[in-house]
């Protein structure tokens, strides 16, 4: 078993849910576990200045063996999986020689991966794949991440022959619940440049990322008795039905793709008394994006003014923004992973990221920072997976960049 797929295994058996809505950092106890396990795995490969922040940041370096000027370069991943889907208890499998069929996950549930609903497994035909059992997420977002950057820096600290520069590690908690980079140390950290490794498929590249909001609705309502509620009555959870048919339609992330983006209801709950509404709202171009925080408020307004004020309140917070603007001042970076990809063998893709990572945030706090695939699939559900022979490369492309950054005059 290759180093990164043990050590994949071993990460995705902790489970790392973080919860939203929660003041603390992280957001679950829970986290601190594999953050303290990555710390001591880190000083026993013999990485140096390893330390866990009392918010369960870690942070390692890996000396520069070359006394050529070459930029501090770092790698970040986050160690928490996304609250989407139950973190507890998974139970990874690895089909061996994928025959591109229809893979049972539980036979006593009746669950299944299969190509005719997921046809990126079309692509996958011949590979080892690592599933779920169909019960919980398998954790590749962000787990295969941690697991790739850990592979690399075990090779790089076992490889002393190879040049490199001063390279930075950090893993963050919270990333799913938008505050991974809140109290990251940038100072701290030491790296003048970074990527991010929690994308999507083998090759995929990412520069651009949605601006990101989250909006939230609490409606009050009127409880009456239904044989005299009429003129009387005002049903919380009506209005909210009211409230979201009010946005458009066609903006509903199961419609969209690309740069396209939307207003997703992540939760609702209620009564006639009240009802509370939780929103994402995404969009690439800062306009459109600034337009649809406007009419989400307007929409809350306009019930206001039909039911009465203070019958809806509308919350919207900006979670990040599009890294873009960032990054272009820093193309080399691209260049880079895709000169990286190409000598490994992999055809670069240079894709918009349909959500965020870390480094969105990273990047306005003064570390550039576009993020790399770590070949995951169906992330945030029962139906996650990835490609061993995916991980492996990743982690070769990794350490490619590396050996490509000492190269840079």
């Amino acid at each position: 078993m290759s180093s990164v797929t043990e050590k994949f295994l071993r990460y995705v058996s902790y489970d790392t849910q973080s919860k939203d809505g929660q003041e603390q950092i992280p957001s679950t106890e829970k986290q601190r576990v594999l953050a303290q396990l990555l710390a001591e795995e880190l000083k026993a490969m013999g990485a140096q200045d390893v330390r866990v922040s009392p918010e369960s940041y870690v942070y390692g370096v890996i000396p520069a063996n070359t006394d050529k000027s070459v930029p501090s370069l770092g790698f970040v991943s986050h160690m928490d999986t996304s609250p989407d889907a139950s973190g507890t208890g998974v139970s990874p499998r690895i089909v061996k020689d994928y025959d591109g069929g229809k893979i049972c996950l539980n036979a006593e549930k009746e669950i299944f991966l299969s190509p005719e609903e997921f046809p990126s497994l079309k692509g996958y035909a011949g590979k080892d794949l690592i599933v779920t059992d169909g019960t919980t997420l398998l954790g590749a977002d962000d787990k295969a991440g941690v697991a790739e950057i850990m592979a690399m820096a075990e090779f790089l600290l076992t490889h002393s022959e190879i040049p490199h520069g001063k390279i930075c590690i950090g893993f963050t908690p919270d990333e799913e619940v938008g505050r991974g980079a809140d109290l990251f140390d940038v100072a701290g950290f030491g790296a003048d440049v970074a990527y991010t490794v929690d994308g999507g498929a083998l090759g995929e590249l990412e520069y651009e990322n949605f601006n990101a909001a989250s909006g939230k609705v609490k409606i009050h309502g009127r409880g009456v008795h239904p044989g005299s509620a009429k003129n009387a009555m005002k049903n919380a959870s009506l209005m909210a039905m009211e409230f979201h048919g009010m946005l458009p339609a066609e903006q509903n992330p199961m419609y969209t793709e690309g740069y396209e983006g939307f207003f997703h209801l992540g939760e609702i709950q209620g009564n006639m008394v009240e009802a509370q509404m939780d929103y994402i709202i995404r969009d690439h171009d800062q306009e459109k994006f600034e337009a649809k925080k406007k009419l989400f408020l307007e929409a809350a307004a306009f019930l206001n003014a039909k039911y009465g004020e203070g019958t809806v309140e509308a919350t919207v917070k900006d979670s990040y923004y599009n890294m873009k603007e960032k990054i272009e001042p820093h193309m080399y970076l691209i260049d880079i992973a895709k000169k990286a990809m190409e000598e490994q063998g992999v055809s670069p893709l240079v894709v918009p990221i349909r959500g965020g990572t870390d480094g969105a945030r990273l990047s306005y706090m003064g570390l550039p920072c576009p993020n790399l695939c770590t070949g995951g699939e169906n992330f945030h559900g029962v139906h996650e997976y990835i490609c061993i022979q995916s991980m492996e490369k990743i982690t070769e492309i990794l350490v490619q960049i590396v050996k490509d950054f000492a190269q840079m005059s």
